[in-house]
């Protein structure tokens, strides 16, 4: 086959050399932003209906994430005309098309893969964050 890239391969390279698959990666960055749009999953919330689903989240790292999902496109913030005032949240369709597809993958492998992933994460070697691993396949017997 030689040095030459499939086309396939040279779409990958693409995305890795361009920011799009860094701000899809992007929206993982932040352990709550997720959960949020999970909890956004079954239609629209208020904020005390979001903290109460989701539970153990402050009222600030609600808001934060909020704002990040806002800006993104992934949700819509809906102030209803009314005393007192009411506002909601929901998914947009790029936010639910990001919890319908890649979010539920990860759900299915997560499940899939749980046990291994955490058994894997207890085996770690510990020490210094930093600390050279050797690969099994490079270390000698003995």
């Amino acid at each position: 086959m030689g040095d030459e890239m499939t086309d396939h391969e040279e779409h990958c390279y693409e995305l890795v050399a361009d920011c799009r698959l860094r701000a899809a990666t992007d929206l993982f960055a932040h352990t709550w932003d997720p959960v949020v749009l999970a909890a956004l999953r079954p239609g629209p919330r208020r904020r005390r209906e979001l903290r109460a689903t989701i539970g153990g989240i402050s009222d600030k790292v609600l808001t934060d994430a909020l704002h990040r999902l806002l800006s993104s496109g992934l949700v819509d913030r809906h102030a209803h005309a009314e005393a007192p005032p009411r506002v909601e949240y929901s998914l947009t369709r790029l936010g639910q098309s990001l919890v319908e597809g890649p979010m539920m993958a990860l759900g299915r492998w997560a499940i899939e893969h749980s046990d291994e992933l955490l058994e894997a994460q207890e085996n770690a070697p510990r020490g210094a964050p930093d600390s050279k691993v050797t690969p099994p396949e490079t270390q000698r017997a003995g």
